[in-house]
């Protein structure tokens, strides 16, 4: 019966040609660097479902996010692991993609014909980092709050549209209620569309070209 739903479904979605083009395609010969795109996809992936998950208890307020944290930490359920496997699972995607970025080019594998993988790769990096800093300010405790201080006031060092892009991170001069609502919307709406969408993108990519293989000696 199962292999008789199989066939039907196969028939009509074409499962074994997307298996075969996904999962069953030839690889060149590589070793354990060529694992880190995967490893980024995974912790991509924890990112979000713990990210999901944390958002049902944080509250998005300068007079509650700090309060909100301290009840996921204390109060919820595995609520400080969950807050744990993201935080530090945005330290390493960040460290992860980076040493996947620096492979790629160290492998010279941004040349003919991926040169659009490569630039789907260096958003991707950018979008982990805004991840990463948006994310930070969050907690809404000292440490969080100067650190966006510093790192706003160096975007206002941009010339001609430094103070725009200060004001325009902050909602204002100083950070407030409008800075945290915006970095908040930012790390769970926009910037994950940008990144997951990348990601579709980079994945089309990889599939179609193939992935690079350990230049030799004379390449």
């Amino acid at each position: 019966m199962t292999a008789k739903i199989l066939a039907w479904l196969d028939e009509r979605l074409g499962l074994q040609a997307i298996y075969n083009t996904v999962l069953d395609r030839k690889v060149p010969k590589v070793n354990w660097w060529f694992t880190l795109g995967s490893a980024s996809l995974f912790l991509a992936v924890t990112q979000a479902v713990t990210g999901i998950l944390l958002s049902a208890y944080y509250v998005p307020h300068p007079d509650h996010a700090y309060d909100s944290v301290q009840y996921i930490m204390n109060e919820v359920a595995f609520g400080w692991l969950i807050r744990g496997i993201h935080h530090w699972g945005a330290t390493l995607m960040v460290i992860t993609v980076f040493i996947h970025l620096l492979r790629t080019f160290f492998y010279a594998a941004y040349k003919y014909p991926r040169e659009f993988t490569w630039i789907t790769g260096v958003v991707l990096f950018i979008a982990t980092l805004g991840m990463g800093f948006t994310g930070y300010l969050l907690p809404w405790n000292q440490r969080a709050y100067w650190a966006t201080t510093v790192g706003t006031s160096i975007a206002e060092t941009v010339p001609w549209l430094g103070p725009f892009i200060m004001q325009a991170l902050r909602g204002g001069t100083d950070l407030g209620t409008l800075t945290l609502a915006r970095f908040f919307s930012a790390h769970i709406w926009i910037l994950p569309v940008v990144l997951f969408g990348t990601i579709a993108v980079h994945l089309y990519l990889v599939v179609r070209l193939g992935i690079s293989h350990i230049p030799a000696e004379d390449e």
